[in-house]
């Protein structure tokens, strides 16, 4: 369900279940928000990676049939991310809520190095 998001526009929160669940039926393309020395530390296997800081909306890579979901660290840069995608006019409002925090929370395999 979409609600306000904070940072402008509206946002739906995925679980990190969801989200698993949708990378491994191939059905959700992972945009990882996180800058190239988070990403290169740690990062969610599958995740495409796309920095906020040089966050370009008409860049973001095409999911195909795919659903675009974002994720971060917590959860607060990916709702950045959509409300920055909506504002220039591209209906994206989905994020993993809790970021990769979460998903490593949950269990779930991430790749180091």
């Amino acid at each position: 369900m979409q609600q306000p998001n904070p940072f402008g526009g509206m946002i739906e929160h995925l679980s990190v279940d969801e989200v698993k669940a949708g990378l491994e039926a191939g059905t959700i393309l992972l945009v990882d928000v996180r800058e190239p020395n988070e990403l290169a530390a740690e990062r969610i296997p599958g995740a495409v990676d796309f920095p906020l800081s040089t966050f370009e909306a008409s860049q973001l890579p095409d999911p195909g049939e795919k659903t675009l979901v974002f994720s971060c660290r917590s959860g607060q840069r990916s709702q950045r991310a959509a409300a920055a995608a909506q504002a220039a006019g591209v209906d994206l409002h989905r994020h993993m809520a809790g970021g990769i925090l979460a998903w490593k929370e949950a269990g779930f395999e991430t790749l180091k190095g």
